[in-house]
């Protein structure tokens, strides 16, 4: 099933346009009224009538299916386009702005609250009991409009928030099947380890014996020379991996991340390994993303200051 990235493409044209206090899912053709991905609101306080809950959480897959075409598929928000929606929300003063289901505009109720969880453990969102992951957008809405406060709210026949707003899709590989587009460059990679391996083995045996002949040292070709930022990146990948169980990446992976850490030497072959990777994996990076397998092996190879220093150095030495 294929899985879409909703984005802004275009900060006038799109965002979100209102908020829709819901009970069953909505969606008309490409206008996005996702109350499929409601969280249950909470009633903060009933004097003040006041309720809190999730607008948007980020990296969840919300099931969509089209009527036209029979295509079932999946969507999702980053954090960065989250935050983004958010700001713009606000900044064209649409705070006042509500349907029911989608359909009925509303007077009366109007965003008095909103944020973006930043700490998992001391956000305000905390405080009402709601468990929501960092990069959520958290708004509390007043509702100064008896008949939905006490024949919907009270009723409990609306439960959740759900936007309102137009957004562009960029489709993005399935889970399943990006881990094995990396599995299979790692496993490239690792092929040509034990192939280099084998071809140095026996390049260093007629090199050392040269080298006997001669009386001369037999000096390696390799560098060390790459950017803090590299090694930075790889032993993030080596933590986020650790965080999310080693999950993401070869054992081929995991030992290049360890190299760079540690400021080891590289080879050129490896160096050329290690571009040809980067450039390849690129499209898999989310930086928003720190749990995806495509972000941590990344980073573990050494991420984009890995690739820039591994294309700069294959440059000046004439490699490409």
């Amino acid at each position: 099933m294929k899985i879409y990235e909703l984005i802004l493409e275009d900060d006038k044209l799109m965002g979100v346009d209102a908020i829709s206090i819901v009970e069953s899912p909505a969606i008309e053709e490409q206008f996005i009224a996702l109350s499929k991905q409601q969280i249950q609101f909470k009633v903060q306080n009933e004097d003040k009538r006041i309720l809190i809950g999730a607008a948007l959480v980020p990296n969840k897959p919300i099931y969509r299916y089209d009527d036209k075409t029979g295509e079932e598929y999946y969507v999702y928000f980053s954090q960065d386009t989250i935050r983004k929606a958010a700001e713009l929300y606000m900044i064209k003063g649409n705070q006042n702005n509500a349907t029911l289901e989608h359909a009925e505009e509303l007077n009366g109720l109007s965003v008095v609250e909103s944020w973006i969880i930043e700490d998992e453990n001391n956000d305000k969102s905390r405080a009402y009991g709601l468990d929501y992951p960092v990069g959520t957008w958290v708004v509390m809405m007043k509702v100064n409009n008896e008949a939905i406060w006490t024949e919907y709210v009270k009723e409990g026949k609306v439960k959740g928030f759900s936007i309102e707003g137009w957004f562009a899709q960029r489709e993005k590989m399935r889970a399943e099947d990006l881990q094995d587009a990396l599995a299979q460059i790692e496993m490239a990679e690792a092929e040509h380890i034990v192939e280099q391996y084998v071809m140095g083995m026996a390049k260093a045996i007629i090199k050392e014996d040269k080298r006997r002949k001669s009386g001369k040292r037999l000096e390696m070709e390799s560098y060390a020379d790459y950017p803090d930022a590299v090694s930075n990146n790889a032993q993030r990948g080596i933590d986020l991996n650790e965080k999310n169980g080693n999950k993401c990446a070869t054992p081929v992976g995991k030992i290049r991340a360890q190299q760079l850490a540690q400021g080891k030497p590289l080879s050129v072959e490896t160096i050329t390994r290690m571009y040809s990777y980067l450039s390849r994996a690129e499209e898999y990076y989310d930086e928003n993303d720190t749990q995806a397998c495509g972000t941590i092996s990344y980073l573990l190879w050494g991420g984009l200051a890995g690739k820039r220093w591994a294309e700069s150095k294959l440059k000046e030495l004439g490699k490409i």
